[in-house]
C-alpha cells in the first residue's frame, strides 16, 4: 500500500502537470462584435461632358480623371502617370486644359467638359484629329487623346493672346510658330517620340509652318 506521503506526493505532481498544461493552452477571450463600416461620405456633382448634362453622387475624393472613366465610360482620356507629368489625361474643362488627374471631380460643379470623344468622330473628325492622322502624330496611340486635346488648346491660347515663357515680347500676341507650339505642348509626353509629327499636325491646324 501506498504511504499517505506517497499519495500526497503524486497528487501534488498531478496537480502541478495540470496547472502547467492549462497555462499553455492558448488564451481565448470573447470578442466584441465588430462595428459595421459606415458607408463612405458622398457627394452630388454636376457636369457638361461633351454637351451633355451628367448628374454623379461620388466619393469627394474621386478625380475627374476617374470620374471620366470610370463612371462615365469615356475611356479616351487615358490614366498615365496619374501624377500629373505626362499628360495623357488631359481634357479641355472651360476652354482651358488641365490635367484630369490632378483635380477632383467636385471641384468641378456646372463646368464644362471636352474630352476627345466630344471633339470629334469617325465620321466627322475635329481638324486636328483629321491632321494627326495625315501627319501620323500618333504611333501607339496612347498618349495621343491627351496629345490632341492639348493641341486644340494651344492654339486658342495662342489665338487668344495668352503669353508663354519663349515669347520674346510678352507685349505682342503670340504667333504659331514652331517653338512657340513645342513649349506650350512640352508637358505632354509622347514615348514613341512623334514630336516632329505632331508638331506638323498643329502647324497645319494653325495654317503655319512647322
Amino acid at each position: 500500500m501506498m504511504s499517505e506521503i506517497e499519495m500526497s506526493r503524486r497528487g501534488v505532481l498531478a496537480g502541478s502537470a495540470a496547472t502547467a498544461a492549462l497555462a499553455a493552452a492558448p488564451h481565448v477571450e470573447a470578442q466584441p462584435a465588430k462595428a459595421t463600416a459606415p458607408a463612405p461620405a458622398t457627394m452630388p456633382v454636376s457636369l457638361t461632358v461633351n454637351g451633355k448634362r451628367r448628374d454623379l453622387t461620388l466619393d469627394p475624393r474621386t478625380t475627374l480623371l476617374d470620374a471620366l472613366r470610370e463612371h462615365l465610360k469615356l475611356t479616351g482620356t487615358k490614366k498615365g502617370c496619374d501624377h500629373g507629368q505626362c499628360g495623357a489625361c488631359t481634357v479641355i474643362v472651360n476652354g482651358e486644359r488641365i490635367n484630369s488627374c490632378l483635380s477632383l471631380a467636385v471641384q468641378h460643379q456646372g463646368d464644362e467638359v471636352t474630352t476627345i470623344e466630344g471633339l470629334g468622330t469617325p465620321d466627322n473628325l475635329h481638324p486636328m484629329q483629321a491632321a494627326f492622322v495625315r501627319h501620323d502624330g500618333y504611333q501607339c496611340g496612347y498618349c495621343t487623346p491627351g496629345q490632341i486635346c492639348s493641341a486644340v488648346a494651344v492654339l486658342d491660347e495662342i489665338k487668344r493672346g495668352v503669353p508663354s515663357h519663349v515669347q520674346a515680347d510678352p507685349s505682342r500676341p503670340p504667333q504659331p510658330t514652331n517653338i512657340e507650339m513645342r513649349e506650350r505642348m512640352s508637358g505632354n509626353i509622347c514615348r514613341c517620340g512623334a514630336y516632329s509629327n505632331i508638331a506638323e499636325a498643329m502647324a497645319e491646324v494653325a495654317g503655319a509652318k512647322a
